[in-house]
């Protein structure tokens, strides 16, 4: 019996003598990734999925807003409301990560994709390639809506991020930089390859949690902006619908989900993961 605890603690402590090796991060510029299709495979796919998710959720939003317009028949109360907005963006990301999560990653938000490259996860010409394409298919995704919906697009704001009536610029700023910081912390936290190594004993679907990270940020912040933490969803609607207040506050909706990005890459990389501790060598406690 003695031995065979002995086995066991021996076994154990081999195990958790395994170290935990960082995949190395990727290449600043890598020219070689301009001649392979997996790069634009991937961008295509950022493509489709921005361009599906702004035509969901925009065509969500000008639904509700015609469905509780009492002047044109409406009730006040009718719709899916602020409840069922969060959810057609929350329920979006998470469907739209899982399908693309293989090939791009699943970034679908240029703050996502400036966050990772921040932390070298990819490359400074797939990170441009991919916001191009996430623009483009936010355009695209609100052209549809407008399209299929041209009686109602003007009417109810296209969609639009603007500033709520009450409320300065600066709590807008400071709401899209923490609602994009809550995202960008969660991507990198169900996406980090030490913690499913290291606690593979507690599942993690990633996409869940990204979906639920934006779902709980859009209940919070759509009575202050309308909730943007996602500069192609609000350049795409800008764009599209180019009327009354579409610009005035538009560089809100791509300053502070940027610094909110760069802080959580800050936080995540060189906090939780002890980058700066790693880069200057590691120490150990005298307590």
């Amino acid at each position: 019996m003695t031995k065979e605890v002995e086995a066991v603690h021996e076994q154990a402590a081999e195990y958790s003598a395994k170290d935990y090796t960082d995949p190395p991060p990727a290449p600043l510029i890598d020219f070689e990734e301009l001649t392979k299709w997996s790069l634009y495979r991937a961008a295509i796919a950022e493509f489709i999925a921005t361009l599906l998710f702004l035509y969901i959720t925009v065509l969500t939003v000008i639904g509700y807003k015609h469905q509780a317009d009492t002047k044109a028949g409406g009730d006040i109360c009718g719709g899916v409301g602020i409840l069922g907005i969060a959810w057609a963006f929350g329920g979006m990301i998470f469907v739209l990560v899982y399908c693309t999560a293989g090939i791009s990653g699943g970034h679908i938000n240029p703050a996502v994709t400036f966050g990772l490259f921040l932390a070298r996860k990819v490359s400074l010409i797939r990170a441009v390639l991919y916001m191009v394409a996430q623009c483009l298919g936010a355009i695209c995704g609100v052209g549809f809506v407008k399209a299929f919906q041209s009686a109602y697009y003007n009417r109810y704001g296209g969609g639009v991020n603007v500033m709520a009536p009450g409320h300065t610029k600066g709590v807008g700023l400071a709401a899209e930089i923490i609602g994009t910081f809550v995202l960008v912390y969660v991507v990198f936290s169900a996406t980090d390859p030490k913690r499913n190594a290291r606690d593979s004993h507690i599942p993690v679907l990633a996409p869940l949690p990204i979906g639920f990270a934006v779902f709980m940020v859009h209940l919070a912040t759509i009575p202050i902006t309308g909730t943007g933490i996602n500069p192609a969803r609000s350049f795409g609607a800008a764009v599209i619908y180019n009327g009354d207040k579409a610009w005035d506050e538009h560089w809100i909706f791509w300053v502070g989900p940027f610094i909110g990005a760069f802080i959580a890459a800050v936080y995540h990389q060189y906090i939780l993961r002890a980058g700066a501790i790693k880069a200057l060598g590691s120490f150990r406690s005298n307590a």
